[in-house]
């Protein structure tokens, strides 16, 4: 048997008891006498027994999964035995009330007219009731669908946005190691080396949405070891990593879009070259990652902060974070300078 969520049975009874009072009133509205009192006292124990019968009894029988309710003939019986539970037990726990506590002398508890008028109203509400409880858990239920289906639709969205940035990156690199095998066999080696291990975490990173801050450090630095061959000496970098946020979960190849950013339009068109620094602190409850280089900055003329990998950063981090994360970008003449923002699990 499935588990009982009494929050939700506790809500569900308020909105009986809502709905009781509701029918009381309609009653009162087409009656000529003062009956709203005992309607409402009848109404309210018919309401709640068959709210009893119907809700808590439905998690005995065999139930639907968009629903929670029985199917074909097993919902209907148990619709109307609750119906004929709730008028029997409330009619007779009524009048017994009514009369054990000498309730509402001038009106006749067991009259004719009184007891028509009880059952079609018991059978009417209760069917609009059950059907109203109906229709709410089949909608509750394709809400959580849809919602699933999203989330489904995102992390799908996702992984297209990680792989957009891979087959540029591997048709640089290797157009640079068919260069090398002709004039440096030794360097080709080394970087071949650095590629093998770059595509082993990368295949590693595509099986997870997320991974370990350290796994993305290692995949960068094999990255920027790639670079560093074919810059030679133009490219220096520094990574720094805490043991206090080495484990924690960041998005895969999260930081690779920044020092692609920081190499291709900082460092390459610099005679000189430069450094590219990426470190990783916490601050209170949220992780802040920061890639700085000494490129050539403002004079670069790339779009500040526009670009298709610092686009693709924001998507991710919206989708995966929505408001609680956040990359702030800039270009100064000391070089380009981002910053990302992500919550602590």
């Amino acid at each position: 048997m499935v588990a009982i969520d009494w929050s939700a049975k506790l809500r569900h009874l308020l909105q009986t008891l809502f709905f009781c009072g509701l029918v009381a009133t309609i009653e009162q509205a087409f009656s000529s006498r003062n009956t709203f009192l005992p309607s409402l006292l009848y109404s309210l124990l018919i309401g709640t027994t068959i709210w009893a019968v119907v809700d808590l009894g439905r998690h005995l029988i065999p139930s639907a999964a968009e629903t929670g309710w029985p199917q074909g003939w097993h919902g209907l019986l148990l619709v109307l035995g609750g119906i004929v539970a709730g008028f029997l037990v409330g009619k007779n726990l009524g009048d017994l009330i009514c009369q054990t506590f000498g309730l509402f002398p001038g009106r006749k508890v067991n009259s004719a007219a009184d007891l028509r008028s009880s059952i079609l109203i018991t059978l009417l509400a209760g069917i609009a009731g059950s059907y109203w409880f109906h229709a709410r858990n089949k909608s509750d239920y394709l809400l959580r669908k849809m919602r699933e289906a999203q989330q489904h639709a995102e992390e799908a969205r996702l992984k297209v946005l990680e792989t957009q940035l891979e087959p540029h990156m591997l048709f640089n690199t290797l157009a640079n190691l068919r260069a090398l095998i002709a004039v440096d066999p030794a360097r080709a080696q080394q970087m071949l080396d650095h590629m093998i291990a770059y595509l082993r975490s990368t295949l590693d990173a595509s099986r997870a949405t997320t991974h370990p801050l350290r796994a993305e450090f290692e995949r960068l630095g094999d990255y920027l070891e790639l670079m560093k061959i074919r810059m030679g000496p133009r490219l220096a970098y520094t990574l720094e990593l805490p043991d206090d946020a080495a484990g924690l979960p960041v998005p895969a190849l999260l930081l690779q879009p920044l020092v692609e950013n920081s190499i291709q339009h900082g460092l390459e068109p610099k005679v000189e070259g430069g450094l590219v620094v990426v470190r990783a602190r916490r601050d209170g409850d949220r992780l802040l990652i920061e890639v700085d280089d000494t490129g050539v900055g403002e004079a670069s003329g790339a779009s500040n902060g526009n670009g298709f990998g610092l686009t693709q950063i924001r998507e991710r981090l919206h989708a995966l974070y929505a408001d609680r994360a956040a990359l702030e970008f800039r270009r100064d003449a000391s070089g380009a300078h981002a910053r990302i923002q992500l919550p602590l699990p």
